[in-house]
Parts: structure tokens; C-alpha cells; sequence
């Protein structure tokens, strides 16, 4: 059932609970609406006046949102602890569903270009920008002529539901209400009509949105929370409730949504229904391997998604499942591809034994996926370090974040090059960083599949080691465009990069490389061997070296033509408009050279 306009002046309201003896609608300024129950189906329907901002009335006095919420708003007072109970609550503070009527459907628009994938922040994007609306959906829509030169076909945004803006959760990972679109994003009072206008704005530079959707959890956590709307309503009809009473925590947040439940999937696929009518492009799940509890559910959002002609990109894990490959039940999807992660980081950084592992991941992971296009091949991501922190950093600094330097993860596959940090660091540490970052963009854009990087990567972008930002709404997280100035040498080579990605369709056929796929070592035959650190390989007119070798290493060409070097990322530009290569090819030390003819 959709929340809807039932006419100009009146806007719907179903809530489905049980066990309770009634629920009013208690209107600001105006009248207590006691809702009707139906038998048939358990929800209790009512209307409110269009525009109006109304709270729930459970058995006459225990407060909760609409879960089914278009918007949300906050009075001065709002307090998070207030809302765990333990005290008074004042019913003036707290937060108030808003009747706001959803935009009118918006077209999507897949892209004509390859799939290049940009995740960002909305607020980061702009934070940092000298305007009045930085931070807002609105000032995002200025960053998409810089994000088209560069060659992003894709702008994947962190979560946009409606989250506790007293949570302290930066990224937006502990969703309030699932179908409300976060209105401390907004520059004016129409969230969602703002994000529409931003996915509108990005299909005119040939950009698709995607959104991170966060619906395997909500911002009420474990029984130490606060409740606002499902914990009051139903818990155990929303959350997976243990013998013992406490929420099982799939999601590490606290609780779990139940994805066998038939209440918590209609509010999940109304919430995905709205989203998409905003004319968003493809959605990616976070956790995804909780709505796998019910392999159906997973199947049934897969036929969705097809109906809605939007792309689907799950995270197959979660905190007690990996389901990376053929285990996530949907093969449909694609994923995040957490195992080319850290097997290019450790060929990166010059690990033994990751050859044979280098050649998996660059020619799709055959052993993963039935089709190259459904591996969403990434180096970084929002949780984790930035591709400059990778190659800056052996160890997490997370202290500010609160605990002690305890988060985030500890085994990063990064490496600093020999100098922690970028205190007193000498010249040559950053030039071999430099050049580190170059062979990382390669290995990322010139593998088979879907290439993923983080916003401000392209300039070399640094959370000073932080690999667990989720609390860190401050410069840390946000796009710094004086870095960008700085960095504007490295952006260029990213952007020819991903041009020469483009210019090759062979680095994103759907189908297989097969025996157009072949891979050498510096003269012959590749080596396989526990010591080995290069690899070359040719397909369709792409000849690829690289030497994670702390050493040169001569490269024999295998495959006849007239090659012409377009990259050697051991100059500080990374490009090569070199003549046709006449001979063996040396390849400094941690260094790639790309030929092309």
C-alpha cells in the first residue's frame, strides 16, 4: 500500500501495528484524529491535512513516527537520549512526520557512456565550497560539469534517507525513516523535489544516480535506543527479536530488520518505489546479506528492479554472512567486489603470491561472477582509507573519532611507502607515493568490470588515516579544493585514464575475454611463482606491464603489432605519447606501462 494524495487538501495515512488498542494522529495546531483499524489487513488508516506536521498517538500516550513518512522535521528541542525513555519527554520535542506530497515521477536515464562509478558524500561534496547552500543537494548540481570532464558516467551518494541528525552518524548509515528524504541536505523546505532536481541536473551531463540505501537496520539500535517509530509499533513484527528478548545484530548498529516479515518488505519496497520515482538510476544495498535471510526477498527486489529499469548493487556481507559471488542468491546484481579489494591492494604493494590472483581480478573474477559486469571492482570506499591514505599510511590513526583508536579496520593491505603519515615526509617517499597512486588508478580503470573510486581520489584526497570517519562531519570528510590545486596533475592523469578506459570497449564487454585474454611474463610465460610480482597481459589492442618489482624488470612485447606507449606511470605526468616501441620494454621499479595500437 502507498502513502498518497487522496485529493488536493488531504494526504493518507496507514499504519500497520498489533497488540494495541488504538493510535491517533495528533496534529499541530489543529485536530486529534483518532485512525480507523481494518480487520482485514491490521492497518489503521486515517488522513491529515496536506502540509501538516503530525506525531502518532499509540494507546493514548506512547509517541512514535509514521513509519511511512515523506518527510520529517525536528523542533529546537529534539534530544536523542530524551527519546530512549529513561526520563521525562516532552511531547513538544519530539520529531514530527510531515505530510509533504512526493514529486511527480521523474524519467531515469542510463547513461550512453562506461559505467564509471563516483560515490560521494552530499554534504562533503560541497562543504567546503564559499557558498550559502554548501553541503545541499542544490550546490551538488554545480559539481557535475567537473565530474563529466573527468569521465564519470555514475555519482553513487551515500545514504539520503532520513537519519537522527542527533546520532552523530555523518555518513547517514543509521536511517530514521527509509522513504523520507533527509532535509538537513536541503537548501530550501523541499528535500526530495531538491534531489529530484539533482538526478535531473546529472542525466543532463549523461550521469546516473545511484543511491546507497540503508534498509537492513534503523537508527533505533539495540534496547539501550531510543524509540521513535518501530520499536513501538511492532518490534517484533520489523526487527528479528531473539528467545531473550534482545535484537539480533546482523547489521553491528544494534538491530536487525526481519526480512521474512511481510511489514517490514512493504516498507522497504515503498520506500524503493519512491526513490526511484525520483528518477534514480540503480540502487546499492548496503548489508545486503540481510535481506538474504530470505533468498525470495532478494529474488522478489531483483524482478523489481528489472520492472523499474533501475541497476541493483548489493554489499554481500554483513556481519555474520560473506556472500560474495555465486552464494549472494540473486545473480542479477551486482556487487561489491570486496576480494579484487584486497588482492589489487596486495599486488599494490608488492605482496608474494599475488600474481595468479591479479590475473583473476583483472580479467572480471571468473571465479566469483558469471559475467564480468556484475563485479563492481573498487580500491576504496567511504569506510576504510582513501587511495592516498593507501599508499600513506600502515596503520589506522582513528582517535579522534572517540574510541581510542579501537574502530575500523586493523589489516588495510596499505602500505606508506616508508614514511608513516605526511609530517616531515622527504621528497622521494612522495614521489614514490606519486607513482604508487598512478599504478593504483591503472590496475582500478583498466581491469574488467565496473571500476568504483571515492569522491576527492582523483586528487589525492586524505582523511590523515582515518579509516572509520562515520562521526567526522568536519574538514576531514569533506572535499578540500585546495588539495584539489595542489593535486590538479594527478586529476588530469586520472582523467586520461579513464579516457583511455573509455576508448577501449573491450575493458567493459559484458561478455567474458576468453581467449582474447593473454598474459606473459617479462619474457614468455607468466610467473606464477610465491616470488613473482609482474605481470603483463594483451587484449584487443591494450598491452599492459606491470612491475610491482622494488626493481626494473624487461618486458619482451609477446603479442606482434605497432605498439605505442600511452602510459608509463614512472613520470610525473603518467603519460607517454611515445613512438612505436622497437624491442623489450624496461619497466621501472613499481611501475605500469600501458601500449596501445
Amino acid at each position: 500500500m502507498e502513502t498518497k494524495v487522496v485529493d488536493a487538501e488531504l494526504f493518507d495515512i496507514a499504519i500497520h501495528t498489533s497488540g494495541i488498542r488504538s493510535v491517533q494522529v495528533r496534529v499541530d495546531g489543529g485536530p486529534r484524529i483518532a485512525l480507523e483499524r481494518k480487520a482485514l489487513t491490521g492497518d489503521w488508516i486515517g488522513q491529515v491535512p496536506m502540509g501538516a506536521r503530525y506525531v502518532l498517538a499509540v494507546d493514548d500516550d506512547r509517541l512514535a513516527l509514521d513509519p511511512r513518512a515523506t518527510e520529517v522535521w525536528f523542533p529546537p528541542g529534539h534530544s536523542r537520549d530524551a527519546n530512549k525513555r529513561t526520563g521525562t519527554l516532552d511531547p513538544a520535542d519530539f520529531p514530527r512526520s510531515v505530510a509533504a506530497p512526493w514529486p511527480p515521477q521523474r524519467p531515469r536515464r542510463h547513461t550512453t557512456r562506461p559505467l564509471v562509478v563516483y560515490e560521494a558524500h552530499v554534504r562533503g561534496l560541497t562543504a567546503c565550497r564559499e557558498r550559502s547552500d554548501a553541503g545541499t543537494y542544490r550546490a551538488a548540481i554545480d559539481e557535475l560539469p567537473r565530474l563529466a570532464d573527468l569521465g564519470v558516467s555514475v555519482l553513487e551518494l551515500l545514504p539520503v534517507h532520513q537519519y537522527d541528525p542527533d546520532e552523530g552518524n555523518y555518513w547517514g548509515y543509521m536511517p530514521l525513516v527509509f522513504g523520507a528524504i533527509h532535509r538537513q541536505y536541503a537548501a530550501g523546505d523541499h528535500p526530495a523535489e531538491e534531489l529530484a532536481d539533482l538526478v535531473s541536473a546529472a542525466h543532463d551531463h549523461d550521469i546516473e544516480v545511484w543511491l546507497d540505501v540503508v534498509v537492513n537496520h534503523t537508527t533505533e539500535s539495540d534496547r539501550t535506543g531510543p524509540y521513535y517509530s518501530l520499536r513501538i509499533l511492532d518490534e517484533r513484527e520489523y526487527y528479528v527479536v531473539q528467545p531473550d528478548g534482545t535484537y539480533l545484530d546482523d547489521s553491528g548498529t544494534g538491530n536487525t530488520i526481519d526480512a521474512y516479515s511481510p511489514q517490514a518488505r512493504r516498507l522497504i519496497m515503498e520506500a524503493l518505489d519512491r526513490l526511484a520515482d525520483l528518477g534514480v538510476d540503480g540502487f546499492r544495498f548496503d548489508l545486503a546479506a540481510v535481506l538474504a535471510r530470505d533468498p525470495d526477498f532478494v529474488r522478489s527486489i531483483g524482478d523489481w528492479g528489472e520492472r523499474r529499469g533501475v541497476r541493483l548493487i548489493a554489499e554481500p556481507w554483513d556481519m555474520a554472512r560473506y556472500l560474495l559471488g555465486p552464494d549472494f542468491p540473486d545473480q542479477r546484481w551486482m556487487q561489491w567486489n570486496g576480494q579484487f579489494r584486497d588482492d589489487v591492494r596486495g599486488f599494490l604493494r608488492g605482496e608474494p603470491g599475488m600474481v595468479p590472483r591479479m590475473v583473476q581480478r583483472l580479467a572480471g573474477s571468473a571465479d566469483l561472477f558469471t559475467t564480468p559486469m556484475c563485479s563492481l571492482n573498487f580500491l576504496t570506499a567511504h569506510d576504510g582509507f582513501t587511495m592516498y591514505d593507501l599508499v600513506a599510511y600502515d596503520h589506522r590513526h582513528n582517535h579522534a573519532n572517540g574510541w581510542d583508536d579501537t574502530d575500523g579496520h586493523h589489516d588495510n593491505r596499505s602500505w606508506n611507502c616508508g614514511w608513516e603519515g605526511d609530517d616531515g615526509v622527504p621528497d622521494d617517499v612522495m614521489t614514490l607515493r606519486r607513482r604508487q597512486l598512478r599504478n593504483a588508478v591503472c590496475l582500478l580503470l583498466l581491469s574488467h568490470g565496473v571500476p568504483m573510486f571515492v569522491a576527492g581520489d582523483e586528487f589525492a584526497r586524505t582523511q590523515q588515516g582515518n579509516n572509520n570517519a562515520y562521526n567526522q562531519d568536519n574538514p576531514t570528510s569533506w572535499l578540500d579544493w585546495d588539495r584539489g590545486a595542489e593535486w590538479a596533475d594527478h586529476e588530469r592523469f586520472v582523467r586520461n585514464v579513464i579516457a583511455v578506459r573509455a576508448a577501449h570497449p573491450v575493458l567493459w564487454d559484458p561478455d567474458r575475454w576468453g581467449s582474447r585474454l593473454a598474459t606473459f611474463g617479462a619474457d614468455g610465460e607468466p610467473d606464477m611463482g610465491h616470488e613473482s610480482r609482474s605481470i603483463a597481459w594483451a587484449v584487443d589492442g591494450l598491452y599492459v606491464m606491470a612491475n610491482m618489482w622494488w626493481e626494473p624488470v624487461e618486458f619482451t612485447i609477446q603479442t606482434p603489432g605497432e605498439w605505442c606507449i600511452t602510459i608509463d606511470t614512472s613520470l610525473e605526468s603518467g603519460q607517454a605519447d611515445g613512438p612505436i616501441v622497437a624491442g623489450p620494454v624496461t619497466v621501472g621499479p613499481r611501475t605500469i606501462v600501458v601500449l596501445s595500437r
